[in-house]
């Protein structure tokens, strides 16, 4: 015999389908705001990842914790940043979220959006936060070093690469072989990253 979804879980599967009114039922049921599932992944990471922004809003409104991430270390701004939902980092940074809060592979926010090319998203965290732009991931790698050797050098990465430095990349930190940020766009033919690398060194 089935029983009954608790009101966690009916909560938890409302804020995932977008349901606000299913949300706001379950917790005048006895739900808990910060109830996680099985993943441990909040409402709000829930919401966002099916990018119910009035969700998202209303959750964020009545107190949860927005920076709880789950077994993987996800939650709504790094999700955000990763999957390149510049409406979901504008509230969640809006809203104050941790800009501290580091991915599986320890890189910031910055890391990932700068690291797949998300121009957008790297052009408003630089411009609005204070996200350690210099931050090095579990790889050592920063966000600069990112952007140059996983993209393939075109007018993103170049973008990527000017707004990095415009904001405080150092030009001279290396990956974890001492190799500077130069030389490994000089060794993938990068010449016009190499150009605005060497002028930011002058």
């Amino acid at each position: 015999m089935s029983t009954a979804p608790s009101p966690d879980e009916r909560y938890l599967d409302s804020a995932a389908s977008g349901d606000l009114e299913g949300v706001k039922a379950a917790l005048a049921d006895g739900a808990d705001i910060n109830a996680v599932d099985r993943e441990e992944a909040t409402a709000i990471l829930r919401a966002a990842r099916g990018r119910h922004l009035d969700v998202v809003r209303w959750l964020i409104a009545e107190g949860l914790d927005i920076d709880a991430q789950d077994q993987t270390c996800f939650n709504a701004f790094l999700h955000g940043c990763i999957f390149n939902d510049l409406e979901i980092v504008k509230i969640m940074v809006e809203a104050g979220t941790d800009l501290k809060r580091l991915t599986r592979m320890g890189g910031n926010g910055l890391t990932p959006a700068a690291e797949k090319g998300h121009l957008e998203i790297v052009r408003y965290l630089l411009e609005n936060t204070r996200i350690n732009v210099n931050l090095t991931n579990n790889l050592g790698w920063t966000a600069l070093v990112e952007t140059i050797i996983l993209g393939d050098g075109g007018p993103v990465r170049q973008q990527t690469v000017e707004l990095l430095l415009a904001h405080g990349a150092k030009p001279g930190m290396t990956d974890e072989w001492g190799v500077s940020p130069v030389e490994l766009a000089r060794k993938r033919g990068f010449d016009e990253i190499v150009a605005i690398l060497e002028r930011h060194q002058a």
